[in-house]
């Protein structure tokens, strides 16, 4: 989702239900790094992980993170007449202890979104405190815009100029009053489709959740002025507070920060409705088939998995200086993009581009072709071709089998456009079977919602054929019952991801 020590990546993205419904805003890289330009290292040392004992952060880093809520919530502008002092949770932050250890760059673990949110936050380099994570979700709140309420008819909109605030809102959501936060070292951990040796991954928890839509993240007014009856009229420093809260406090009422009626119709595909209960269990998807590559990126920098077949090219690469090897066949230490160009799948405007390795060649030959001019090399190496991304609509019945049966070594679909209303679709004729990995015969649109990759309305899906999955799994996600299948010859199966 191509890291020096210079590069700072983090996201977080704040899981909220109604029921177990998320809502998730998956920011892509470039952007993420940006937010976090002046957090970065110029030329850090590797951060090495620290002997924590029984606790998933010390205690002096633990002060640190809750003492920057707490300041952030205060200073919010516009005022807020409910917000409430933040305490730390133990049970937070051994659930984000165990989830940070799993090293995945995903939200969970699923049994528990439906009653927390959660922000995740990685970086690599020389060693920062946690609080610096804390700062940076903060930050975002240059994106947002409260929702006063003039603006609320006939629902508070989710007032968001960039890609992402909600992170911004979860940090200063008035009756998220408990938190809890883990850090660990994480060892080749996948982060946006790239493998980082060594990421410093941060986990909190925050309850109760929030980010609901129809909901502004706190009250507007003088501070303490709408704090609930339980606090006994308690204020410290523009925070309802209650006395002993610094050590644990569980509050007897939970507010919503409701300006105006709730809506009844949700118009946003990343914020849900508390009554919204038509597809429980839900997963959402945050992996993605393809990667955003710069324009001296290399295929040999790279991963070696069958996800990282699909790149995504910016504009500007005709003025790159990045080498290119070869003429239809590239070395491997040929530029992705300016190979694209070159071979003309995509021009300087940038664009998508599917990679196929084929193995060694013993020659690579020099030409000029669309403003790029390749280099000859007449030793053997690993060589690759590049291929257009195409895009085809299909219906709810469409299988992997039918649309790109799988083919050694890999198989490049083209990237699917699916109709609205699968879900509806006779499961008969569109069936879904597996978890995760489904059978080849399964509809691609139903299993796509199944898996959380699109919801009901339709949408773009990236499909990868696999082989050899001897069984499949039962499970029912996002309104959708899935079948298992039990196949001891091994039988074919694909995978759909997010197109982010």
């Amino acid at each position: 989702m191509k890291c020096t020590a210079r590069e700072w990546l983090r996201v977080t993205t704040v899981l909220f239900m109604a029921g177990a419904i998320p809502a998730m805003v998956v920011p892509n890289a470039t952007l993420l790094e940006k937010l976090l330009e002046k957090y970065m290292d110029e030329d850090g040392e590797w951060w090495t992980a620290k002997h924590r004992g029984k606790r998933a952060v010390t205690q002096d880093e633990l002060q640190s993170i809750l003492d920057l809520h707490n300041k952030l919530r205060s200073q919010v502008y516009p005022t807020a007449s409910n917000m409430q002092y933040m305490t730390w949770d133990i049970e937070l932050e051994r659930a984000a202890e165990s989830w940070a250890e799993a090293c995945l760059w995903q939200h969970g673990p699923a049994s528990l979104l439906s009653s927390v949110g959660q922000n995740l936050g990685a970086h690599w380099g020389r060693y920062r405190p946690p609080a610096y994570h804390v700062q940076a979700w903060y930050d975002e709140v240059k994106d947002f815009s409260y929702p006063y309420e003039h603006e609320c008819n006939p629902y508070c909109p989710f007032r968001c100029s960039g890609s992402v605030c909600s992170h911004y809102t979860q940090v200063v959501w008035a009756t998220s009053n408990r938190v809890g936060c883990a850090v660990n070292l994480c060892h080749n951990m996948n982060i946006w489709g790239q493998i980082w040796p060594k990421a410093v991954y941060m986990v909190c928890n925050y309850s109760p959740k929030g980010n609901w839509w129809g909901h502004a993240p706190y009250k507007h007014g003088q501070p303490c002025s709408a704090c609930p009856p339980s606090f006994g009229g308690g204020c410290r420093e523009n925070l309802c507070y209650k006395e002993g809260s610094d050590n644990y406090y569980a509050p007897q009422e939970e507010e919503t920060n409701e300006i105006e009626g709730q809506q009844s119709e949700v118009h946003d595909t990343h914020v849900h409705t508390r009554s919204d209960n038509s597809n429980r269990n839900e997963v959402i998807s945050t992996q993605q088939m393809s990667q955003f590559v710069s324009c001296e990126v290399k295929l040999r920098d790279q991963c070696k998995g069958t996800t990282c077949n699909r790149y995504e090219c910016p504009a500007g690469c005709l003025s790159s200086t990045a080498k290119v090897i070869g003429s239809v066949h590239y070395d491997m230490h040929s530029s992705i993009c300016r190979a694209a160009i070159h071979y003309g799948i995509i021009d300087n405007d940038g664009g998508w581009v599917d990679i196929t390795r084929q193995g060694r060649k013993l020659y690579f030959m020099y030409s000029s072709r669309n403003g790029v001019e390749s280099v000859s090399k007449y030793q053997s190496a690993n060589s690759f071709t590049v291929s257009k991304v195409t895009v085809q609509a299909v219906t709810c019945e469409t299988t992997v089998e039918q649309l790109c049966p799988f083919h050694k070594p890999a198989s490049h679909c083209p990237r699917v456009y699916c109709p609205r209303d699968c879900m509806q679709a006779n499961p008969h004729y569109a069936r879904v079977i597996g978890t995760r990995f489904y059978s080849d015969v399964s509809s691609i649109c139903r299993a796509a919602v199944h898996a959380g990759v699109v919801r009901n309305h339709g949408g773009y899906v990236d499909v990868m054929p696999v082989d050899k999955r001897k069984a499949y799994k039962a499970s029912f996600q996002n309104g959708i019952s899935s079948e298992s299948l039990q196949n001891p010859t091994g039988g074919k199966a694909f995978r759909v991801f997010a197109v982010m």
